[in-house]
């Protein structure tokens, strides 16, 4: 991987503003690392004995921590609270009263029995964005259900569609779902302060996340196409219904390249560059409409090109001719890539002597870019700082 350098000092969009995490796992916490990449103080609260239990999930560092956690904390102010007592409670309180924006994501009612909900922490601070994810939202009948992403996936729709015809659903290798549902959050944030901003009496609002409606969300028109036309879609493999062709493709040295040629020229120009002029021509597969119900014709013949090349040479000879072809590329092929590197997507810190590789974040601003100050710290390292 090619060095990258994040500016150590510059303006960034959050500055100055204060956000309170309480929580664990992915979707909130994950919300809070946007926030803080940005230029928010974000003060994290973990329970003493234990953590966040990322902090032990998969890959370890030299030091036993989680890589994972490394990025998941990043930039976060880190302190230890029980809050399952009064003086814990208390000292959210505290922290609240002197903060912009609450993040929590504990199961509904839980906030409220700790006398830590929105109209107990708002009460005397009506400005505080009080932003609140579960699975299943705040209320309906199954606001009390647990709903971590792989339930979620499944309950609003994305784990439907994912996979091949006729198999059991599979998932991705990572939590879609609590990624959809930060996002979300973080656009709550972003609204309510804008609200805010422009409210004479600047009064704050609860902004309520639910990870399956962030996943459904992302569902298209899958349920308009089956109240409006009874059509329920299906999965599709490596492919996508309607959409010829657009598909993964073998190559000579064995790894597969995803080719995306629906609009009719782009079709035109892939099937010359694959050696297949007639098939260009042929008034059978002018249009989408047309091209599906050829699907397993025009893919055949794609697959009998790519599979005499390898898949650089695919590549290189698809991008000459303006059709959309990229690599199907694992984590190594990521850290290696040329393109990715220079657009500064890996950042460097340090942790404890030894150098760590973290994500950049988006969106890319030009003015006031976001950046990675310190990876995800040791239980309780702010205490002292923090609560002094």
């Amino acid at each position: 991987m090619d060095e990258h350098t994040t500016p150590a000092d510059g303006a960034r969009p959050l500055d100055g503003l204060r956000v309170l995490e309480l929580g664990q796992l992915m979707a909130g916490p994950l919300a809070g690392t946007y926030l803080a990449y940005f230029g928010a103080e974000v003060i994290k609260i973990e329970d003493p004995a234990a953590g966040d239990p990322v902090r032990g999930w998969r890959v370890l560092d030299e030091d036993g921590t989680s890589l994972w956690w490394r990025s998941l904390g990043r930039n976060k102010r880190l302190i230890t609270l029980d809050l399952r007592t009064e003086p814990g409670r208390a000292e959210v309180r505290r922290l609240a009263a002197t903060c912009d924006v609450v993040i929590e994501n504990f199961r509904p009612g839980r906030m409220e029995a700790w006398g830590l909900g929105p109209d107990d922490l708002r009460r005397d601070h009506p400005d505080l964005v009080y932003v609140r994810v579960s699975g299943f939202g705040q209320d309906g009948p199954d606001a009390q259900r647990r709903g971590f992403a792989s339930v979620c996936e499944a309950v609003g729709g994305l784990r439907y569609v994912t996979g091949h015809p006729g198999e059991i659903p599979v998932r991705s290798n990572l939590s879609l779902g609590d990624s959809l549902a930060a996002f979300q959050a973080v656009i709550g944030v972003l609204l309510a302060l804008l609200r805010r901003e422009r409210d004479a009496e600047r009064r704050g609002q609860v902004v309520d996340v639910s990870i399956v409606e962030a996943v459904l969300g992302v569902m298209e028109a899958a349920g308009s196409e089956y109240d409006r036309c009874g059509v329920v879609r299906e999965p599709s493999g490596t492919t996508i219904t309607g959409v010829v062709p657009t598909d993964a493709y073998p190559c000579a040295d064995g790894r597969h390249i995803v080719i995306g040629a629906n609009g009719d020229s782009i079709f035109q120009r892939l099937m010359e560059t694959a050696g297949r002029a007639d098939m260009a021509a042929d008034a059978r597969y002018a249009t989408n409409k047309q091209r599906i119900d050829h699907q397993v014709a025009i893919d055949t013949a794609i697959a009998a090109w790519t599979q005499t090349l390898p898949c650089a040479e695919v590549v290189a000879a698809l991008t000459q001719a303006g059709v959309p072809a990229g690599p199907i590329q694992s984590a190594k092929d990521l850290c290696e890539d040329e393109h990715i590197n220079a657009r500064g997507h890996w950042e460097r810190v340090t942790v404890n002597g030894n150098r760590i590789v973290l994500p950049a974040l988006g969106p890319k601003l030009l003015d006031t870019p976001g950046r990675t100050d310190w990876a995800g710290g040791e239980l309780g390292a702010d205490n002292a700082t923090v609560l002094g």
